[in-house]
């Protein structure tokens, strides 16, 4: 293993884009959840001809599950990620188009049969809104808690709201807020899988990567822990927190 400065210095100057955490290979790793969204998903596509695909970041998940519907479109809100996803998505006939913020979906009321969700915002008025009657929203959401074991550790403050709708961070909030919009009560599932990181470099990249979980992050700043979880590491094995994760199906009533 590096040693504490030469971690971090790899970590800072690797490259992240789109939504792919394959630099990371095995230094960070977290025991399955007991569903697989990517299998769910797969069966609901077999069953549509018009899907949407929110916050599809570089389209690398979306791409997994080709061949996709007759009708695909995927958002995306942050801008370098666009022409990944255009370069990656398009030869399947996706149309990959901007949404930022909390702006209205760019997307007709009433107009796909599914929609999916991957740690993604989530507005539940708007999903309501471009679901047809019957329609499918499926949702796998990061909760409030997950990984607080790294705040506690670092001494930092506690995570932001995981960048979805307010409701996302509790499994029981977001369902609150579909039954209002006319869902039926929707099928739920809630783990807190551990999460395990092999170096201190692993969670250097994790945090540049996932800046709202500690706002303030700074390596220079956040030494002094970051040199002490070093030496845990290195004496004791894997530094071990728990994610957050919730799925949720749930199907539009007819209005």
């Amino acid at each position: 293993m590096l040693p504490y400065a030469g971690l971090v210095d790899q970590a800072l100057s690797a490259s992240f884009q789109g939504w792919d955490f394959g630099w990371l290979g095995d230094r960070a790793t977290s025991r399955p959840l007991s569903w697989s969204y990517d299998e769910v998903a797969r069966g609901e596509l077999r069953q549509v001809t018009r899907a949407l695909d929110l916050d599809t970041g570089g389209g690398e998940l979306l791409a997994s599950f080709a061949p996709l519907p007759e009708t695909t479109i995927a958002t995306e809100g942050h801008l370098p990620n666009l022409p990944i996803a255009r370069d990656r998505l398009a030869p399947l006939g996706v149309d990959v188009r901007m949404h930022a913020g909390t702006e209205p979906l760019p997307v007709g009321d009433n107009s796909v049969d599914l929609v999916l969700n991957r740690h993604g915002r989530l507005t539940p008025p708007e999903v309501a809104r471009v679901l047809r009657p019957g329609g499918i929203l499926l949702t796998q959401q990061v909760g409030g808690d997950n990984d607080r074991g790294i705040n506690e550790a670092l001494g930092a403050p506690a995570s932001a709201v995981p960048p979805g709708s307010p409701e996302a961070g509790t499994a029981d909030a977001l369902v609150q807020a579909l039954v209002g919009q006319g869902f039926e009560t929707p099928e739920v599932c809630e783990e807190y899988p551990e999460f395990a990181f092999a170096d201190v470099g692993a969670l250097v990249y994790h945090l540049k990567a996932i800046p709202w979980q500690v706002p303030d992050f700074d390596v220079d700043k956040y030494e002094p822990a970051l040199r002490k979880l070093d030496e845990q590491i290195r004496a004791t094995g894997p530094f071990v927190v728990r994610n957050h994760r919730f799925l949720i199906r749930a199907r539009l009533q007819a209005r």
